[in-house]
């Protein structure tokens, strides 16, 4: 895996390069060029690139390819721009996401908007790092077949996210709790359409558009899959901030304090007595350990952590049930699935 990530990093700085000959190109000043410059290579590259990657390695399953290194070089490079695509709309997302929460650090660093000079102007560099997708994908697709619906893909996508996004936003603004506002039906909407479509949908269509898979049935059976595996993931994750170890997970959970619509809070608020969901609505969202504590001791009383269990185990076997029926007649592959489903099942962090 460390050599997948080596090989696709190597290929970043050419493309750096290439969105600085357009920039060059229209007669932009060296400083302008510098500053996009350094907003791509500071953005960009710095998290698990796990979205890029699962372009390149369905790319080489759906072609069956050995490994990624089978690829020639000109085939391997096409593939890898379609995941630095995926990358770069991520980065677009959390340079924008993180001035919203007024966040601090970033993959280790202090998040792009507080950088020395930079503050509001990080709202017109999230814009250009999207830009920059239609960019690459311009200059590297537009001969070829599918263009227009790697064109239609990021564009249906993006808007996806900004609306799961957007219903985030108002159901759970930090500094306003209001618990009668969340529901796991919202909570469901939310990580479908803020999570699962780029990070789970998006790379797997992709792989399948380079790879000539464009039937619709197709693509509606890796979406059938993929989906709900992008909102069992995201349940994972709410529930790794709350019982996981900050030793597996790698952080402290935060969620109960920032007023987070996680999975745990809106099963909890379904299963409250009256006198717990009073507990819940005094401390859900306070910023301090003591009202943490209270809604973890309601968390434990309803045994939330079997309810998770459970629910992990009926999610892995409707999946799994739902890819031993995947058709391979028009070439798709049911193991492209099976390896999205194998990576998070059981996960701990």
């Amino acid at each position: 895996m460390s050599d997948n990530r080596s090989k696709f990093l190597g290929i970043f700085p050419s493309l750096v390069q290439e969105l600085r000959d357009i920039l060059v190109g229209y007669g932009m000043p060296e400083e302008a060029i510098e500053w996009y410059a350094k907003s791509l290579n500071y953005n960009t590259p710095g998290g698990k690139l796990n979205r890029g990657l699962s372009v390149v390695d369905t790319y080489a399953l759906l072609k069956g390819y050995k490994s990624v290194d089978d690829l020639s070089v000109e085939e391997y490079k096409k593939v890898a721009i379609l995941g630095w695509c995926v990358e770069l709309l991520q980065a677009y997302f959390l340079v924008a996401d993180d001035m919203m929460d007024q966040s601090i650090t970033r993959r280790g660093q202090p998040c792009w908007y507080k950088v020395e000079e930079v503050g509001d102007i990080a709202i017109n560099d999230s814009f250009m790092l999207e830009g920059a997708i239609y960019c690459l994908l311009k200059n590297h697709f537009r001969s070829q077949p599918y263009y227009v619906d790697l064109l239609e893909l990021f564009h249906d996508v993006t808007f996806q996210t900004e609306l799961g996004q957007l219903l985030d936003l108002i159901t759970a603004p930090e500094d306003s709790v209001d618990l009668s506002k969340f529901s796991l039906k919202k909570h469901s909407f939310i990580v479908i359409f803020k999570t699962a479509y780029y990070s789970f949908y998006l790379p797997v269509a992709l792989a399948m558009f380079a790879a000539g898979i464009t039937d619709a049935k197709d693509l509606k059976q890796a979406s059938d899959v993929l989906i709900p595996l992008g909102e069992y993931f995201q349940i994972q994750d709410d529930f790794l901030d709350c019982f996981g170890k900050p030793e597996d997970i790698g952080k402290i959970g935060t969620d109960i304090q920032d007023n987070k619509c996680s999975w745990v809070i809106n099963v909890a608020l379904q299963k409250a007595s009256a006198e717990q969901r009073q507990v819940l609505d005094q401390n859900y969202g306070r910023k301090n350990a003591e009202s943490e504590q209270k809604c973890r001791a309601v968390f434990d009383a309803l045994n939330i952590e079997k309810i998770f269990h459970d629910y992990e185990e009926e999610t892995a076997t409707k999946l799994r049930e739902k890819i031993a029926n995947v058709d391979e007649s028009r070439g798709f592959k049911a193991e492209v699935l099976t390896l999205f489903l194998n990576k998070i099942y059981h996960r701990k962090k």
